[in-house]
C-alpha cells in the first residue's frame, strides 16, 4: 500500500453502476449471483459510509451508470458482456438502471451514463476530474472484475493514483472479487477498506 498521505483536495469518489438490475435482489443478475455477494460484502451500507464522509469533505463525487440503450444495437455483439446487457435489463429510464435506494447523486454530483465496461470510455470522466484538479481517485462499486477493474485500470493509464475500496466493491461472487483484487489489479491500485479511507471503525 502507497505510504503517501490521502489529499481530499485532489481527490474524488467514483462510484461504478450500482443500479438495481446489478445489486439489488431483484434485479436483473440477482440469480447470477449478484446480490447475495453484495450482501456478502456488506456493499451498501460500505458505499453510504464513503458518501457521506466524502461529501463531509466536499469532495468531489461522480456517479456511472452502464445502461442499454433500447431500440437499437448500440451495445454491439462483440463481446459476451456485452451480449448479456439488455434488452430489459439495465435499459436507459427503467428501474433496473437506476440507483439503488439511499445511493441515490445529489444535484450536485454528476451522474454518467455510457454502454462500454470502463468508465472513462465515451463519458467524459478524465474531463471532469482534470477541471477538477483530481489527481487522486477512490473506486467503488460492482462488479470487481469487469466494471471496476476496467475503470481501475484506466485511470492507472491516465495519470491518477487509483485506490480501490475493497469492502466497497463486490462481482457475482467472492471468486471473481478475489482474482480482481488478488491477481488482476496487482500493482495496477492500492487497496483500503472503508474504514481505513474514512478513518472510522466498520
Amino acid at each position: 500500500m502507497d505510504n503517501t498521505p490521502l489529499d481530499v483536495s485532489k481527490t474524488a469518489l467514483l462510484l461504478i453502476d450500482l443500479q438495481n438490475d446489478n445489486v439489488h435482489q431483484d434485479g436483473a443478475f440477482a440469480s447470477f449471483g449478484a446480490a447475495a455477494h453484495a450482501v456478502e460484502q456488506g456493499l451498501v451500507p460500505h458505499v453510504g459510509q464513503l458518501l457521506e464522509w466524502a461529501r463531509n469533505e466536499s469532495m468531489p463525487i461522480i456517479h456511472n451508470r452502464i445502461v442499454f440503450y433500447p431500440d437499437g444495437d448500440f451495445g454491439g455483439t462483440n463481446a459476451p458482456i456485452f451480449r448479456m446487457i439488455g434488452p430489459e435489463s439495465l435499459k436507459l429510464g427503467s428501474w433496473g438502471a437506476d440507483a439503488l435506494e439511499g445511493l441515490e447523486a445529489l444535484a450536485d454530483e454528476p451522474v454518467l451514463i455510457r454502454n462500454r465496461m470502463s468508465c472513462f470510455n465515451g463519458s467524459g470522466l478524465d474531463i471532469l476530474l482534470r477541471n477538477t484538479g483530481v489527481t487522486t481517485v477512490i473506486v467503488a462499486g460492482v462488479w470487481t472484475n469487469m466494471a471496476v477493474e476496467h475503470t481501475v485500470r484506466d485511470a492507472a493509464d491516465h495519470g491518477y493514483r487509483t485506490i480501490v475500496v475493497t469492502d466497497a466493491t463486490s462481482s457475482i461472487n467472492a471468486e471473481w472479487h478475489d482474482a480482481a483484487l488478488s491477481y488482476a489489479l496487482t500493482n495496477i491500485a492500492e487497496f483500503q477498506s472503508t474504514g481505513e479511507i474514512t478513518g472510522a471503525a466498520v
